[in-house]
């Protein structure tokens, strides 16, 4: 086998079949799920689904520059971002798919780091892949590598992201822009040198506690692309409420905040990979403070603010120097190729 992917890699011969068993399949958590699982390389998987609870579905597609970058690589943000897309509904992670998308000349050494990643990540939650695909590219027609996936997980009572209650304290699970500053640092085009890291990373184990303990989380986002702006003010529109927050109880690491003061781009506006949002009832907001902050990925969790009446649908952010405005949705993307 060549060390590079070639187009009979994506042919659906004979070299599929060998990268696939040699490269691929062995990396993989895939104990059964279903009667038909990954092993059989079938056109589909059967799966064995809990009978109680909501099942929850979400697909996700993943390019990111450079695909390696500190904290993580293309293949846990493929993994975290599916979990977390689960988490953030109140669901447990059960079964992923994933398809690559491949460019002629791809190192085979860093496929197998990606699928790696990919694969200690849903270790680490209990969960399995079901089923995938492979293409390739001509060199040329793709950067490097793409990942799609989808993942099924189950809910108790699946969490929305437009639920919000007059009330609700906003709580955020830990450092704003991590993600998004640390892949903006790695490009080269830069020159840029930082200690900071992405703060990717599976979070289910970090909400579980809190989906598990009643009622009281009534709505969840994880921001991602938009960062929390984007987060907040989707969850303002969807529920027809405002949010108000304060400006100098949002958690930044010094590196975020010199770097965005640097290149004019607000850490609101950029993408976290391990991070969420909640609303929680207020008389729950000490306790899930509590039980966030005593988890390694919830160590900076902070109180933000409220959710009232005042201007539905609109987030409102009371700055540091007393003054209050409207926090607005992002129009485009400050860093694209993130996540």
């Amino acid at each position: 086998m060549s060390d590079r992917i070639t187009s009979l890699h994506g042919a659906g011969g004979e070299v599929m079949d060998q990268l696939l068993a040699d490269l691929i399949l062995p990396r993989l958590p895939a104990r059964p799920s279903g009667r038909i699982d990954l092993r059989a390389c079938d056109d589909g998987a059967t799966l064995d689904l809990p009978r109680d609870g909501e099942i929850v579905f979400t697909t996700d597609g993943h390019a990111v520059k450079p695909i390696f970058f500190p904290g993580g690589d293309i293949g846990r943000l493929a993994a975290s971002g599916t979990v977390n897309d689960l988490a953030v509904m109140g669901a447990r992670p059960i079964v992923l798919s994933l398809a690559a998308i491949l460019v002629e000349g791809f190192p085979l050494c860093d496929l197998e780091r990606v699928i790696d990643s990919f694969a200690a990540v849903l270790r680490e939650v209990g969960a399995t892949v079901a089923c995938g695909d492979t293409k390739v590219m001509p060199a040329g027609d793709l950067d490097g590598i793409l990942l799609t996936t989808s993942g099924i997980g189950v809910a108790r009572r699946a969490v929305s992201d437009a639920a919000l209650h007059v009330g609700d304290r906003i709580l955020v699970t830990g450092t704003i822009g991590d993600h998004g500053m640390a892949l903006l640092a790695a490009r080269n085009e830069f020159h840029l040198s930082t200690e900071l890291r992405s703060d990717v990373a599976p979070i289910w184990s970090l909400l579980e506690p809190l989906v598990r303990s009643g009622d009281w989380v009534h709505a969840m986002k994880d921001p991602t692309r938009g960062g929390l702006a984007a987060a907040l003010n989707e969850m303002a529109r969807k529920s027809r409420a405002c949010i108000e927050i304060d400006e100098a109880a949002i958690p930044l690491r010094d590196e975020v905040r010199g770097l965005s003061d640097l290149l004019g781009i607000s850490p609101l506006e950029v993408a976290n990979e391990g991070k969420a949002v909640l609303a929680v009832a207020p008389s729950f907001a000490d306790e899930a403070l509590r039980l966030l902050r005593g988890h390694p990925l919830g160590a900076d969790a902070a109180d933000l603010g409220r959710v009232t009446s005042e201007y539905p649908g609109h987030v409102v952010l009371r700055t540091e120097i007393g003054g209050r405005r409207f926090l607005e949705m992002p129009v485009g993307d400050p860093v694209p190729r993130i996540c």
